[in-house]
């Protein structure tokens, strides 16, 4: 699917408008976001992306709507990764409550430029040389395979080599200046750790979705529906960390399904000049994957508690004493 400038042009008019709304209206002043607020928020960033996917549907045909919708659930699904290492960081980082969704906001933000010049740089690979398809199959499956057998994932923005280049080129605060990611002292500009946290969330997001992208080229090559449906499932991705960082030991099965999704994609691509797997099939298996998942694992966490097991502590288990050190010493 070829689309025109004007369905770009209209498309990053949404997608700037919707984040200028998040951030000026709703979220204009600093505070901590509630249960409640993040569940309305995911179902109305949630809406947005399927409505958008049935404009796609309705404007460029079946093929089309069944390729976006299959891209979202994709990076949907993946995005539950990133939201455990935004937890991570923002852990690390001791970050305030009430500073939270500015941090992720702008993370996003930069998230979704990085994206759009991997997207760019994965279309002429693959349009420029084929081979590259089975440079990305098998990176998937590699992935997948890393994911099903990994014990848990492990950040540690210290050593970050990015944030270790801005640490030592930028002269920085040793507190928290409320939202502000600059301050000016006695004349002279400083960055505070936001500035430092939006550089660890940006680096490691790169890193830990470095397989979304080639995952939804499995499923479509047009470069319309790669971008907006990983647009449309980031723009969630604040919203739905709320919602469920602090409840991800119930997801037990989830990092299970991902692996099989990726799996699943990855050799698709690797058998593309054999067979091309009618993408309403890849379509439904994902959503079915995802769906056992995530079943299984609320199934296995209402199992525990109502033995009495309990539940695993949140994966930052630093001290109240350690976080506020590392936010002291960014």
């Amino acid at each position: 699917m070829d689309a025109p400038l004007w369905a770009w042009g209209a498309t990053l008019g949404v997608i700037l408008l919707a984040l200028a709304l998040d951030l000026f209206v709703f979220h204009r002043e600093a505070r901590e976001v509630s249960l409640r607020e993040s569940a309305w928020a995911s179902l109305g960033w949630v809406t947005l992306g399927v409505t958008f996917g049935v404009v796609v549907w309705v404007w460029g045909g079946t093929g089309a709507g069944e390729e976006y919708f299959a891209g979202y659930l994709i990076e949907k699904a993946l995005s539950v990764e990133n939201i455990f290492v935004f937890a991570l960081v923002l852990g690390y980082f001791a970050v305030p409550p009430a500073n939270q969704h500015r941090v992720l906001f702008f993370g996003v933000l930069g998230a979704l430029i990085l994206r759009g010049a991997f997207i760019a740089g994965g279309k002429a690979l693959l349009d420029n040389f084929h081979w590259m398809i089975y440079v990305f199959g098998g990176f998937l499956v590699l992935t997948a395979i890393r994911l099903a057998t990994q014990n848990e994932i492990s950040v540690d923005p210290g050593r970050n080599p990015v944030l270790r280049a801005v640490r030592r080129l930028v002269p920085m605060t040793d507190r928290y200046e409320g939202q502000r990611f600059w301050v000016r002292r006695a004349g002279k500009l400083l960055a505070t750790p936001m500035l430092a946290v939006l550089v660890a969330v940006e680096t490691t997001d790169v890193v830990f979705a470095v397989d979304s992208i080639p995952a939804i080229f499995a499923v479509t090559t047009s470069t319309f529906i790669v971008f907006t449906s990983n647009a449309f499932a980031l723009l969630g991705l604040r919203a739905l960390y709320f919602l469920l960082a602090g409840a991800m030991y119930r997801l037990a099965y989830l990092k299970i399904g991902l692996a099989a999704v990726l799996a699943l994609v990855g050799v698709k691509m690797l058998i593309t000049d054999f067979y091309e797997v009618p993408i309403a099939i890849s379509l439904g298996a994902i959503a079915a994957i995802l769906a056992a998942a995530v079943a299984a694992s609320l199934w296995k966490a209402r199992s525990l508690e109502a033995a009495g097991a309990g539940h695993p502590a949140p994966a930052d288990t630093a001290s109240a004493g350690e976080e506020k050190d590392r936010a002291q010493d960014p």
